[in-house]
């Protein structure tokens, strides 16, 4: 044994627990009603719209390897993207646009393409798990779960789905705007998009209200935090 005492044990890496269908089912009832699982990809953005998918799973049809979006590489993404669409009861994916977010803010555009998604959904469901705290104002009735995409399936679905559609989205952006860096960051503040920015200035699918795109328009630095999104994008 050394002076110093015995060595600790190394600690094993934590895995990750997998989402699971207990909240559809409790939500569902005796009578099996249909739940969907809801949610978004792109709030926090400096450019683009923000995407929401709604999902209603088939419980004895659930691709493997679904969870929480920001778990996953793009590969996997678009792997169960597929999968979730062949399987799933019904799904949908809606954006509200940069000029919605802009008259009605993020919070209520993201709930505009949210409804648009849950509407959207054939057959209809009774009940939508929506990822985050804030009831959005929906066709059905609405459960808020705090982390969702990590412990609901059907929101984790819809995570994947939001998520690949926008960042499509943006890729073909990269084409239509060329020079900020799009397919990359997504419209995130990444380096490369101030750069960007303060070279070509604003394109059409900025969002213009928001307060980092301002700063960076008018001269001013932008501070890691005011770069940093919502976690559903890629830094580039």
């Amino acid at each position: 044994m050394s002076p110093a005492g015995p060595k600790a044990a190394p600690k094993k890496a934590q895995k990750s627990i997998p989402p699971t269908l207990t909240l559809e089912r409790l939500a569902a009832g005796p009578q099996g009603a249909h739940v969907c699982g809801v949610d978004e990809a792109g709030r926090g953005p400096w450019a683009g719209p923000v995407c929401a998918a709604a999902v209603i799973l088939h419980p004895r049809r659930v691709p493997k390897g679904i969870d929480d979006s920001k778990r996953l590489t793009p590969l996997q993404r678009e792997r169960l993207e597929l999968e979730i669409m062949d399987r799933a009861l019904a799904f949908a994916v809606a954006f509200a646009s940069v000029e919605e977010i802009a008259e009605l803010n993020i919070l209520h555009a993201t709930g505009l393409a949210m409804h648009r998604a849950v509407s959207a959904l054939n057959p209809a469901p009774a009940h939508a798990l929506v990822d985050g705290n804030y009831a959005f104002k929906l066709p059905c009735t609405v459960k808020t779960v705090v982390g969702g995409d990590g412990l609901s399936l059907s929101i984790a679905a819809a995570s994947i789905l939001a998520k690949v559609a926008r960042d499509r989205l943006m890729a073909e952006m990269d084409g239509l705007h060329p020079g900020y860096g799009f397919a990359a960051h997504k419209g995130y503040g990444a380096p490369r998009h101030i750069e960007a920015l303060r070279t070509l200035g604003p394109c059409p699918i900025h969002r213009l209200a928001w307060a980092p795109v301002r700063l960076v328009l008018e001269g001013g630095e932008i501070s890691a935090l005011a770069q940093a999104g919502d976690g559903d994008g890629e830094a580039a």
